[in-house]
């Protein structure tokens, strides 16, 4: 896949577009003089863009605001369902979610970035501020862990060239050498742990799925720090992980 973030010959318009609808979904609705703003365009231009992408159905107006329509959901389900892994990883997921109450995440990369496909809720699932199609800095997560361990060292390199190691919370790791030693240890026991470098107060552990030693994603159960215990993790977590990745994988491979 080519990652060049920069275009030889971007499409100014189209850029402009996509980034208003960044702004909108940004401020969960916005009025014309407020995208104007963030985007530094003359208040006319900001009117056209928004007006155009409610004539074609992609934003709708409330009063003065503008937000994002529900036509996203259709392009957001069509990009999903065309990952072959969300379709071999929903059953099992939703199978651990149940079994141990937390939540159980699938994560794949994309330009650079973790996306989530898939969170399937179990019913002590504690909530966070996290969705499905929410993109997160690999470096963060346990499953972004787990992905970066092993994907080549040339791409991590691309990877790290055009997102910043950046903290989230006081536990992130941020510096490169540090990282890169925690991703040998993830290669050589296959699991990552996310011990509140994401989000304050939640654990997680993650575990690879692999085809033919290419790293398709990872899934991973989260829950708050008082119910993830080491021994928790290691007695009951990381086997049913372990367990549903071997069938994800088997599907994949065969279905």
């Amino acid at each position: 896949m080519d990652d060049d973030a920069s275009p030889r010959s971007p499409v100014k318009t189209a850029q402009t577009t996509l980034r208003v609808v960044e702004a909108l979904k940004e401020r969960d609705g916005a009025t014309v003089t407020e995208v104007a703003d963030d985007l530094d365009l003359p208040k006319s231009s900001a009117h056209n863009y928004l007006r155009t992408l409610e004539h074609e159905g992609y934003v709708v107006k409330e009063d003065q605001q503008y937000r994002v329509g529900l036509r996203f959901l259709d392009l957001g389900a069509h990009a999903r369902t065309r990952e072959p892994l969300y379709t071999v990883a929903k059953p099992e997921l939703e199978s651990v979610a149940e079994r141990t109450g937390e939540h159980a995440n699938l994560l794949v990369e994309e330009h650079g970035l973790g996306v989530f496909l898939l969170r399937a809720q179990g019913e002590n699932a504690v909530g966070v501020n996290s969705h499905v199609g929410q993109c997160v800095p690999l470096h963060t997560t346990a499953l972004g862990k787990s992905i970066l361990a092993h994907l080549p060292a040339e791409r991590r390199d691309e990877i790290f060239a055009r997102h910043e190691l950046d903290a989230k919370t006081e536990a992130t790791i941020t510096d490169r050498e540090t990282l890169e030693a925690e991703l040998a240890e993830v290669r050589e026991h296959g699991v990552a742990y996310d011990r509140e470098e994401g989000v304050r107060g939640l654990k997680c552990v993650a575990v690879p799925v692999l085809s033919d030693e290419e790293v398709l994603g990872a899934v991973s159960v989260s829950g708050p720090t008082s119910r993830m215990g080491d021994e928790r993790i290691e007695e009951e977590l990381l086997p049913q992980l372990r367990d549903a990745v071997n069938v994800i994988e088997l599907n994949r491979a065969y279905s």
